[in-house]
């Protein structure tokens, strides 16, 4: 039986997850549908050993841990989002897909 493939967070050179790092890289006050604003290219699915840009964020919390208004965020690409949907809606944690740019562009970017 395969393993589910779930997150494991790449770190830069500074010893900060690529996608937080990322979020600073491009500038992460800026709304979405401003002129030039383009995901970082850098956002990784979170998926374990996933290399693809990612396209998709599950924002999700875990009820027993986190309040209700906090939201955990995990990247996906096209291949791995279903199955990370439904690895976290197994666990009732999954809350909401969206596109990446809403996550880069809202400042909720909180990978682990």
């Amino acid at each position: 039986m395969d393993t589910p493939a779930v997150p494991t967070t790449a770190l830069d050179d500074h010893g900060r997850s690529r996608s937080t790092a990322a979020l600073r890289h491009c500038g992460h006050g800026e709304q979405q549908g401003e002129p030039g604003h383009e995901p970082p290219p850098d956002l990784v699915c979170s998926a374990r050993g996933c290399t693809h840009h990612a396209e998709f964020g599950l924002l999700w919390n875990n009820p027993s841990l986190h309040t209700p208004e906090r939201r955990k965020t995990w990247l996906a690409c096209p291949e791995h989002r279903d199955h990370l949907s439904d690895f976290l809606g197994a666990r009732g944690f999954l809350r909401e897909v969206v596109g990446v740019g809403e996550v880069v562009g809202s400042g909720e970017l909180n990978t682990p």
